[in-house]
């Protein structure tokens, strides 16, 4: 699988919901998801949460798995295991 942006590099300054992305032929697998974390202003945190759909309008009521809370930069990196999640098609990060 060739790697593929969740979300583009973005500036975060309040909550909010990137686009989803169509898993393909990654349908079942297991993912390595990045968080990348360039800049944050001092006494801030970000809460990054992926969320999965089998079509794209109906998210759930919990997400799939989140990134622990983080204050610095930094590169983190999550495991995410979709062959619990066979119906999930559609992916959407949420902070």
């Amino acid at each position: 699988m060739l790697p593929q942006f969740l979300l583009p590099e973005t500036t975060v300054r309040e909550a909010g919901t990137g686009p989803d992305l169509n898993l393909g032929d990654q349908q079942g697998e297991t993912l390595i998801l990045t968080l990348g974390i360039t800049r944050i202003i001092e006494q801030e945190s970000i809460d990054l949460s992926i969320w999965g759909s089998a079509d794209g309008s109906d998210w759930g009521a919990k997400p799939l798995v989140s990134f622990p809370q983080k204050f610095y930069c930094g590169t983190y990196q999550i495991l995410l295991d979709l062959s619990e999640h066979a119906s999930v098609k559609h992916l959407r990060a949420k902070w």
